[in-house]
């Protein structure tokens, strides 16, 4: 995947366990976003309408489950660790060429190996009102814009107040803080890329690493070095 590509919205028939070989993948469903460096994969339940693009050039592998020959019966994506061994079998998995026996038995060690692993989301949800959604999508484009609310209601034409009605109504949060979760989100594919966290504080417009580093802690309960610590094996 060159950087940029998108998989736009779309649903399988099968369960979707999707990995990143190289670079860093995104998943997003209406309610939620995955960023996933190659320590994770993602289960996507069938019929779960999500969308699959990566910031950077990217390699994705993915296997494909029958739902009746489920190793597991998740209803929700779950993230779980890509240990050397499950990357590797995802890779056999994948060959064509591979005999009704032989991928029995591989599927049967797919069940073992699909291991969840704690990862918080940071889930954004866009505001409905026609002003406070202008102000979100330059966010969207300019994480590290400062402008304050009045600043914002110059812009689009409505006071401050209104605007921060719009957004506690629209995305169930205070202004502050649905922006601070975007600052966060848009440096997750960087962090998960290795990034030097000093260089992304300041692309999502935080004056110091360390207020960075506070703000990632207070809303995932980790450290950004934490956030994608690799998975055992």
């Amino acid at each position: 995947m060159p950087a940029g590509r998108v998989f736009d919205w779309h649903t399988h028939a099968d369960h979707q366990l999707a990995w990143a070989a190289s670079g860093v993948l995104t998943v997003r469903i209406a309610a939620a976003t995955w960023v996933l460096p190659p320590t994770r994969a993602l289960w996507i339940p069938a019929g779960l309408p999500h969308e699959t693009l990566s910031s950077g050039p990217a390699t994705m592998r993915t296997l494909y489950i029958r739902p009746d020959r489920s190793p597991v019966s998740w209803t929700e994506p779950t993230p779980v660790g890509a240990s050397q061994l499950l990357a590797e079998l995802i890779g056999y998995l994948g060959s064509d060429a591979l005999g009704g026996a032989a991928r029995a038995r591989a599927e049967a060690v797919l069940a073992d190996l699909l291991l969840p692993v704690a990862m918080a989301t940071i889930d954004l949800r866009l505001p409905d009102d026609d002003r406070a959604i202008q102000v979100a999508l330059a966010l969207l484009e300019h994480p590290a814009d400062k402008r304050t609310l009045p600043e914002w209601g110059h812009e689009v034409g409505a006071s401050a107040r209104t605007l921060a009605r719009g957004f506690l109504a629209g995305t169930g949060i205070p202004f502050g803080r649905w922006r601070t979760l975007l600052r966060l989100q848009a440096a997750l594919p960087g962090l998960a890329a290795g990034e030097p966290v000093a260089t992304l504080a300041r692309r999502a417009g935080y004056d110091t690493a360390s207020a960075f580093v506070a703000a990632f802690r207070r809303e995932t309960g980790a450290t950004p070095a934490g956030y994608f610590r690799g998975a055992p094996g």
